[in-house]
This record gives structure tokens, C-alpha cells and sequence, in this order.
């Protein structure tokens, strides 16, 4: 299951309500290049007609295609930082990654304050 921490929901949160954007959902996107690595993207986004959100969690709804829910699996999106002062994104898996797979994408902050996702 795909989850978010404490500190990766309440930054989305604050992005969206900074970005006006507090009415749309969290799309998150995972493909995995021909390398074998996986590049994530998110941003804010409305569900398609039809389509369910993936997700509730820490007052983020988050919606995954399809397609990129076996890349997600067990994955968790945390909000860190990476140096001092330097905050960012990071998709962290919390089992071992598909076969062939490696490295482990981010997206910045910026990404939560635009439409749709980055992938």
C-alpha cells in the first residue's frame, strides 16, 4: 500500500492551500525506464470521470493510475531534509524494488504547486 507520512501531508496540505489548489487531489505517478530506475512525479490534480481516489490519508486524497499502482506499492512519500535548510520530497520503497529496478526518484516541493503530474 502507498502511504504518506505526517510530514509529506502536511506540506502537501500547506502547497495546496498556498497554491490554491486545496480543492483538488494529490496524483502521484511512478514509471520505471528502460534502465530499470523509477521516476516519480506528483502534483495536484481532479479525478478523471469515473475514477476513485487511492487513497485518504492525513487529510491528503491521493489518486494513482492503473498503471503505476505495482511501482507504488509499498512505497511511502516522505517530506525530509536532505541538507540543512534543503527540504524535499522523497519516494521511499519499503520493500525490496520489481526486479530490474533501482535508484529512488524525488520531486521537489514546486511540484506540489502545479497541475497534474510530473511523469
Amino acid at each position: 500500500m502507498f502511504t504518506l507520512t505526517a510530514a509529506a501531508a502536511a506540506r502537501i496540505r500547506q502547497s495546496a492551500v498556498e497554491g490554491g489548489m486545496a480543492d483538488l487531489a494529490l496524483r502521484v505517478a511512478a514509471r520505471q525506464e528502460s534502465d530499470g530506475t523509477i521516476t516519480y512525479g506528483m502534483g495536484f490534480d481532479e479525478p478523471g470521470e469515473g475514477e476513485q481516489p487511492s487513497l485518504q490519508a492525513e487529510g491528503v486524497t491521493v489518486l494513482i493510475a492503473t498503471a503505476s499502482r505495482p511501482l507504488l506499492q509499498d512505497t511511502q512519500l516522505d517530506f525530509v531534509e536532505l541538507e540543512p535548510g534543503e527540504f524535499n520530497f522523497i519516494f521511499v520503497p519499503q520493500s525490496p524494488a520489481p526486479r530490474g529496478a533501482g535508484g529512488c526518484g524525488s520531486c521537489s516541493s514546486a511540484g506540489c504547486g502545479s497541475r497534474g503530474s510530473g511523469c
